[in-house]
């Protein structure tokens, strides 16, 4: 999971978004999961700040726009579904 977290990490290089100086396409169909990172993280025990540190500020940057914000579940709504997930099925 930590690889391809850092393919998407290098990928943005020293852009805003994923396709460049606006949100697009690539980040509408990639940000539903940056509500998953921070559980990726807790469950990785990696910092992603420390790992990705600019698809962390791509995730808090998308996570400040009204229509994300309105759109995408919370990371701890998120959590409290991968906690329910762990301790239905186990870590299988």
């Amino acid at each position: 999971m930590v690889d391809a977290l850092r393919a998407l990490d290098a990928e943005l290089g020293d852009k805003p978004y994923l396709a460049g100086e606006a949100f697009g396409f690539a980040d509408l169909a990639v940000v539903p999961f940056a509500a998953w990172l921070p559980g990726y993280a807790r469950l990785g025990e990696f910092r992603l700040e420390e790992v990705c540190p600019r698809l962390a500020a791509w995730a808090e940057r998308c996570g400040e726009r009204e229509s994300v914000a309105k759109n995408v579940h919370p990371p701890d709504k998120v959590w409290e579904f991968i906690t329910y997930l762990k301790d239905k099925y186990g870590d299988k």
